[in-house]
């Protein structure tokens, strides 16, 4: 996907994480976000391209998508072929912010062709046109990566990951992720501070054995659910428990907490 953002995403700044981003982008250095899910990983990227004033390309990095598809293919058009390129060649050529989320579910494949992007090099190879694409000085690659997600399953390679400057990000503070809950969805102030208070009791609990706890970006939506007058207890089960896991015994304990906090 290549978007060209007009407006500013609303993205509250933690640390130090736009200085660095900044600094990558003036010395060409690939950037790691290193986070859990649903934590702004994104939203920075994207409030970042507009700062930059830079295209920014998105790609959803899955096991099913291979190089050909990410480097481009040949097309039957008429009577013969014509040359498509894929989005990472597409940001190559543009000098655009190359975004590949969640890049450990990347196919080796993938990995390997990207590699030469990385480096002194800063150029991508197309082994079907013969033809090597230089990238120019706008052109930043940024990739994300949930180093706890799955553990032992999908883990990124140590030789993958020291090709990246790297910054890490985590939930915010219990007062920042209130603001942003209120800001993001237009809940009130004392539901998004309930909201963010149930979110923090579940991510303390070990013994779920959620893939993925609860996120900010869950919170958003329940919070959008209740400023469209859905009850809480109703928008917390839709929103957050519902999506979090299928287990009987786990939902049930969710739904548990969710009604002594609501």
């Amino acid at each position: 996907m290549t978007a060209i953002l007009e407006a500013t995403p609303h993205y509250r700044v933690i640390g130090r994480e736009v200085e660095l981003f900044e600094a990558a982008a003036h010395q060409r250095l690939p950037l790691l976000l290193q986070g859990p899910t649903g934590c702004g990983k994104s939203r920075f990227v994207e409030s970042m391209a507009v700062t930059l004033n830079r295209p920014l390309v998105t790609v959803a990095c899955n096991d099913e998508t291979s190089a050909v598809d990410l480097l481009g293919r040949f097309l039957i058009e008429g009577g013969g072929t014509v040359w498509q390129d894929g989005p990472v060649t597409r940001a190559v050529r543009q000098g655009a912010i190359l975004y590949l989320d969640e890049i450990a579910e990347a196919r080796e494949d993938v990995i390997v062709a990207l590699h030469p992007l990385t480096d002194h090099r800063r150029e991508l190879h197309l082994d079907r046109l013969d033809q090597t694409v230089k990238a120019p000085d706008g052109f930043q690659l940024v990739a994300s990566y949930n180093p706890g997600y799955r553990r032992g399953l999908r883990e990124l390679r140590a030789s993958t990951r020291q090709r990246f400057l790297a910054i890490a990000f985590d939930y915010a503070d219990p007062a920042t992720e209130t603001e942003i809950v209120t800001t993001e969805s237009g809940v009130e102030r004392r539901l998004a501070r309930r909201l963010v208070e149930f979110a923090r009791k579940v991510r303390a609990l070990d013994d779920l054995g959620l893939e993925a706890t609860v996120s900010t970006r869950l919170l958003v939506a329940a919070g959008r659910l209740m400023h469209h007058g859905i009850p809480p207890r109703a928008a917390c089960e839709a929103a957050i428990v519902r999506p979090l896991s299928d287990d009987t015994d786990v939902t049930a304990a969710l739904l548990d907490a969710v009604a002594l906090q609501f």
